[in-house]
């Protein structure tokens, strides 16, 4: 269905294009959100990932892989937005449905995203692809354009910063 979708989208017919983007916005909203903490700004997110999209839809070689490249232009959209505004913005409370509760402690949950903020934009990618998107590894080195070895050192690096990081505010327990 998806590949049929895809290849219309690629001749041209914008309903099928719509179809498309419309199964996928929620992702790429969330992921937005992550990035530019809030929603005025992952709305335009979403917005200019939906004009990138469409107007370069025709480079997408695999149209298996629609959903990948949706969201490696989300997260591109999203850095390059951060990086014209020159904004630091930390992750707030209130923030939490971007993240799922899985019946975690509430306030262990809003530590946890308060050390994500700290890690860099590439170690953010990947835990957050990884474990808020449910990505594998090999799904996340294509989606960041990254060799798959880098990928696994940035996830334990990431992973290595987060478990000291959470030693030194005293809310890990082995």
């Amino acid at each position: 269905m998806i590949d049929k979708l895809v290849k219309k989208a690629q001749k041209g017919d914008e309903r099928a294009y719509i179809t498309l983007f419309q199964q996928y916005k929620v992702d790429i909203y969330r992921m937005a959100y992550v990035y530019v903490k809030n929603q005025e700004d992952a709305l335009d997110v979403v917005q200019e990932t939906a004009y990138k999209s469409f107007s370069q839809i025709k480079t997408l070689k695999n149209p298996e892989y629609f959903k990948t490249w949706l969201i490696r232009i989300a997260i591109n959209t999203a850095i390059s937005h951060l990086r014209k505004e020159k904004r630091v913005v930390h992750l707030n409370p209130e923030y939490a449905e971007s993240f799922p509760a899985k019946g975690s402690d509430v306030s262990l949950q809003i530590t946890l995203k308060d050390l994500i903020e700290e890690l860099n934009e590439d170690e953010k990618s990947v835990v957050l692809l990884k474990f808020y998107q449910d990505h594998t590894i090999r799904e996340i080195s294509n989606l960041l354009d990254m060799p798959l070895g880098t990928v696994k050192t940035i996830l334990y690096r990431s992973l290595a910063k987060l478990r000291m990081q959470m030693k030194r505010e005293d809310i890990y327990e082995q």
